[in-house]
């Protein structure tokens, strides 16, 4: 599954719609401004919350965390010693860690469990500015997991370029 992301820079909220191969608008990242903490809320066409993704507040490193339905289902941090690369490690509830490498702020980056490539996020195959595409590699990869995951990696190196 392929997902076109068009990302509006400097939008108020950062709002931005994902659209599948097709075109259809699949999700909307729907950022929340006037907060404390970076907030967003992936939903889907019709506007039902499928994953909420907040910034942790109070952590020693910089975290994100990925709900559904109130509940925990993931957090993104940055990895310790990752010298030349960006490396995020994403654990899930239910244990398994995925690691996320790559250019971050480029949009060029993968998400893999245990060395198998779960979906790459690229800028390469487009040409439109402010835009990337998230391929989700494995079928049984849950795609709203996957962006909100991309979301995360990307707000955190965004926030670690501009200084805190």
């Amino acid at each position: 599954m392929r997902f076109l992301v068009r990302e509006r820079m400097f939008a108020i909220g950062d709002d931005y719609w994902i659209e599948d191969e097709t075109g259809r608008k699949v999700f909307l990242v729907d950022g929340k401004a006037m907060r404390l903490r970076q907030t967003f809320e992936l939903k889907d066409p019709q506007g039902h919350v499928l994953v909420d993704i907040r910034e942790k507040m109070l952590s020693l490193r910089d975290t994100m965390l990925i709900e559904r339905n109130g509940e925990p289902l993931a957090r993104v941090k940055r990895k310790r010693l990752s010298l030349l690369r960006n490396h995020y490690r994403v654990s899930l509830v239910d244990g398994t860690e995925l690691d996320v490498s790559g250019k971050i702020l480029d949009r060029e980056f993968a998400i893999d469990y245990d060395g198998e490539l779960l979906a790459q996020i690229s800028r390469r195959w487009l040409t439109v500015r402010d835009t990337y595409g998230v391929d989700v590699v494995r079928e049984d990869m849950d795609p709203s997991l996957v962006i909100a995951v991309a979301v995360c990696v990307i707000t955190l190196a965004e926030k670690e370029r501009d200084g805190g």
